[in-house]
């Protein structure tokens, strides 16, 4: 369930409360004239049940209020209340699969800058990646995975693509490639620092690796895998479900890919650099098509839904004038 603080216009203030009344999933409605200074404006606050939550936004801002007003939403813990709970009923599908679109493009969009933290965090994980490529140790793959951050751009560009935000998308491509850019340029120097205070060095490259070489050996699963890590990734996303362990998948099909790249490079073994940067290429197509499919079927399946509510609420009997 989200609360929603809403500064409506005095002029269009009823239309909100009435909007929000004939709402089956809204509940706990309380109208404040008067309270709002900036902007002026009326206070509305509500309660409402997540599968209603994206309807009644983008009804709200069919009314002006995003515009003249303001609408802001938090997530509500905990509610102890037979409305809520008759609420919750009422509205069609269940909530924690329910796509509130507006939530999900602000909290991508917030990952799509190119800040320092996230330099930091994908170069980090991506030197990890390149000495357990070498030390052929999966446990440091597995570190690397759950220290990468391209989680965040990856399931933005995602989001952009389907609402068509060509800010947000110039953003996203961004961030990706000018991170892994500069995690594989530092992940060449530190290898070659290594190698230079003999830690490690061209032959564990090239000797077999039985545990960690599919990383540059792109084939068919590459596709496979990466489509599941997108579908699973834009599902974490939306439902509200922890999108950690999520990352780590999204991780095995990138970071790894991309420091075996700067480890090959640096010591020269261009067809395995080739491989990796391949690998790497696959598999964030298959990522970006893979989750931008799964957004769409959730929107598709949504904005059925919102239909079926719609004629639902329109053929309740309305009370009398003055009754």
């Amino acid at each position: 369930m989200l609360h929603l603080r809403i500064i409506a216009p005095a002029d269009r203030s009823s239309q909100v409360a009435d909007l929000l009344a004939d709402n089956p999933g809204v509940v706990h409605l309380a109208v404040i004239p008067g309270a709002a200074r900036q902007p002026a404006g009326d206070l509305v606050l509500c309660d409402v049940v997540r599968e209603s939550a994206d309807r009644v936004l983008h009804q709200l801002q069919e009314l002006g209020v995003e515009a003249h007003g303001g609408i802001s939403a938090d997530d509500v813990e905990l509610t102890l209340s037979r409305a809520a709970k008759q609420a919750a009923r009422d509205a069609p599908g269940h909530g924690e699969d329910a796509v509130v679109w507006d939530e999900i493009a602000a909290k991508t969009g917030e990952q799509t800058e190119l800040t320092g933290t996230y330099l930091a965090l994908i170069i980090v994980a991506t030197m990890i990646a390149g000495v357990g490529v070498l030390l052929d140790q999966p446990i440091l793959i597995v570190g690397a995975m759950v220290v990468g951050p391209e989680f965040g751009p990856l399931a933005a560009l995602c989001v952009a693509l389907l609402r068509r935000k060509p800010r947000t998308i110039v953003r996203s491509v961004q961030a990706l490639t000018v991170g892994f850019l500069a995690a594989m340029v530092a992940t060449v120097l530190s290898t070659w620092a290594l190698t230079a205070v003999d830690l490690v060095n061209r032959e564990m490259l090239l000797a077999e690796r039985p545990l960690t070489d599919f990383i540059w050996r792109p084939d068919a699963l590459s596709w496979v895998v990466g489509i599941l890590a997108g579908i699973a990734g834009m599902l974490s996303l939306t439902s509200k479900k922890s999108g950690s362990l999520v990352g780590v998948l999204i991780s095995v099909t990138t970071v790894p890919a991309a420091a075996n790249v700067a480890v090959a490079a640096a010591y020269g073994v261009w067809h395995e650099a080739a491989g990796s940067a391949l690998q790497l290429v696959i598999n964030i197509c298959a990522i970006v098509l893979a989750g931008l499919a799964t957004l769409a079927v959730q929107q598709l399946w949504w904005w059925r839904v919102g239909r079926r509510a719609g004629r639902v609420t329109a053929s309740r009997p309305q009370p009398p004038v003055g009754g």
